[in-house]
């Protein structure tokens, strides 16, 4: 039987038993979260990027350190009046650049209480309740993307570091494989690794690939389509300690490359497959798009973002590795005297960091809180979303660069002069916030709707204010 919780608020008893100080940080937090709660009610009346007099503004933090202490209350007011004019409203439902998602209400209260509890997430010994959640998300997210049950994980910052932890574990076994520890030796002398990436490749993977050690311009590019995909007769003959990436939703377009095809020419000859699925990983939550990572499940690793499509709050990333033990090996600390560690999982054991946030708090109350069917929903809503906006920009006459399978739309409003025109006056009109790009030659606006909060009325509307202002353009 489901355990009842019941929600508490403080009484008149509790206010009365605490003392003078306790009373005073008791205060501080419930004007915290009052003027969070106001800033999150107002998102949607506020500009998504901020006018020029609150960007001014932000010259008020520019002071000489404080010689005596402050009050905090002081602190947070200056914080509140100053900072939050100036944010990018990525919390609402208008915003719709850098596939940012935003944090659902569960997740953002988990957080404020997470944070009251301050836990160090890298031992079990150090937080017991943040390994334990670790361990139950993790079960859930293999289960939820459909990835081997028995797959290690990690907790990271993001996907740049969780492309980072999934290659060093392939790093790891693909010189094992040929008699080098890479962990005790280096890469001094070591039998060389050829990577193989496809030609739309992510900016972050190569970041990974740079701080490897195994070189971002190293790589072998394979030919792509007109959508960003591999094309997999084009793979180049593979031999020796190999790595190929591959993508489950490209940046701009959101296409997928052939997965199940490149992992059975790459297992062939033994080499290590790693997905590169920030977001498109998170299609395989729903029946209506779960056909766009067919295969993918069979490679090796698996790297993604949490802050993205389950839109829990900033940093959050997720790596996954077929054999928990690679992970493990290609991350693991040497022992320190000091580190007692048990039998069972150890959180830092999977992850570059030691000393960290309890980011798998949020994950499992975002998890929680949605369900299957929930998280089903939520990411079929943005796709929805996506396809009104592709529609709407083609019955206006405006080309759309990409087939819209996912969240990702590029729209093209003519030669790159007038959609640069467009996209700039789109941001500085502060409705909605788009972002541009480049593809395949092509200058475009990108639309990327990755949040919770975003309503049809806000597609609606943002469509229509991006028309008003490409035809006035």
């Amino acid at each position: 039987m489901e355990k009842q919780v019941t929600s508490k608020s403080p009484d008149a008893l509790f206010l009365q038993r605490i003392s003078g100080e306790q009373k005073e940080r008791y205060n501080l937090l419930e004007e915290a979260a009052w003027r969070a709660s106001r800033y999150l009610t107002e998102a949607n009346d506020r500009p998504v990027f901020p006018g020029p007099d609150a960007l001014a503004g932000l010259n008020a933090f520019d002071e000489p350190l404080p010689e005596t202490p402050r009050d905090p209350r002081d602190v947070l007011t200056l914080l509140d009046e100053i900072g939050s004019p100036a944010t990018v409203t990525s919390a609402g439902g208008r915003y719709f650049g850098f596939v940012i998602g935003g944090a659902l209400p569960a997740t953002l209260a988990a957080n404020w209480l997470a944070g009251a509890w301050d836990q160090n997430a890298g031992l079990k010994a150090a937080s017991p309740v943040t390994a334990k959640l670790e361990q139950v998300s993790l079960n859930w997210l293999l289960d939820v993307l459909g990835l081997p049950l028995d797959s290690g994980g990690g907790f990271v910052t993001g996907a740049t570091m969780a492309n980072f932890s999934g290659l060093a574990a392939a790093r790891h076994a693909v010189l094992k494989q040929v008699g080098w520890d890479v962990e005790a030796q280096g890469l001094f002398g070591a039998p060389p690794i050829t990577v193989i990436v496809g030609g739309e490749v992510h900016v972050s993977l190569l970041k990974a690939l740079n701080l490897l050690g195994l070189g971002r311009e190293r790589v072998v590019r394979v030919p792509v389509d007109n959508q960003g995909r591999m094309r997999p007769y084009a793979l180049p003959r593979i031999s020796g300690p190999t790595i190929v990436c591959i993508q489950a939703g490209n940046v701009n377009t959101g296409a997928f490359d052939p997965a199940a095809e490149i992992i059975q020419i790459a297992h062939k000859s033994g080499a290590w497959v790693h997905v590169d699925g920030a977001f498109g990983l998170w299609a395989a939550v729903t029946p209506a798009r779960a056909h766009l990572v067919a295969g993918v499940s069979e490679a090796d690793s698996w790297a993604t973002d949490a802050h993205k499509w389950l839109n829990v709050p900033y940093d959050s990333g997720l790596v996954f590795c077929r054999r928990a033990g690679d992970l493990r090996a290609a991350l693991t600390h040497s022992p320190a005297a000091y580190l007692f560690e048990g039998e069972e999982r150890e959180p830092m054991e999977y992850t570059p960091e030691m000393s960290r946030r309890a980011r798998g708090i949020e994950i499992w109350a975002a998890l929680r809180s949605l369900g299957r069917a929930g998280l089903a929903e939520m990411v079929e809503r943005c796709c929805r979303h996506a396809t009104r906006f592709a529609e709407g920009l083609r019955a206006a006459g405006y080309e759309v660069l990409n087939d819209v399978q996912l969240n990702q739309v590029l729209v093209s409003f003519g030669d790159p002069e007038k959609t640069h025109r467009v996209i700039e006056a789109v941001q500085q009109d502060g409705f909605c916030w788009c972002g541009g790009t480049v593809w395949q030659g092509r200058t475009a606006m990108r639309i990327s709707v990755s949040s919770w909060a975003t309503t049809e009325e806000d597609v609606e509307k943002s469509l229509n204010a991006i028309l008003r202002i490409a035809a006035a353009h």
